[in-house]
């Protein structure tokens, strides 16, 4: 029996045979993800999440061009790994890899990060009239 069978075994005594949501088990180190779309689905959103705070973050503060690109793309994929790696413990291989993982949603962050609300509209607003933000 492999590890993961074992681990759904557990969780499904210890719920009873309840079914968790999938943000309940978002926040649940180790859950148990009977179906691959669903945890794929939950890091799509937690980068769409993360693409939003950043941008914010970016367009108060003076960060712009690679530097920002840069550290948006480090601090996203690094987050997003720390999360499947170490707090849910997954298994990479069964959703194809450390790779596949890490860019599920990357470029659909990456715009969202850039344009049309957050990083670029905010940086050029106050840096267009500094009264805005003292």
């Amino acid at each position: 029996m492999t590890n993961s069978s074992k681990r759904k075994e557990e969780i499904h005594l210890v719920n009873g045979g309840v079914k968790q949501s999938t943000w309940s088990k978002a926040f649940n180190s180790n859950a148990v993800w009977e179906e691959k779309d669903e945890f794929l689905d939950v890091i799509y959103w937690i980068r769409q999440i993360i693409a939003v705070i950043l941008g914010v973050i970016w367009g108060v503060a003076p960060l712009k061009g690679f530097l920002g690109i840069a550290i948006f793309c480090i601090i996203n994929a690094g987050v997003l790994y720390v999360y499947f790696s170490s707090f849910q413990q997954i298994d990479e291989e069964e959703y194809g890899g450390t790779w596949e993982l890490t860019k599920e949603g990357f470029m659909t962050s990456f715009a969202l990060f850039l344009w049309p609300l957050y990083w670029v509209p905010l940086h050029s607003l106050i840096q267009s009239n500094p009264t805005v933000v003292p």
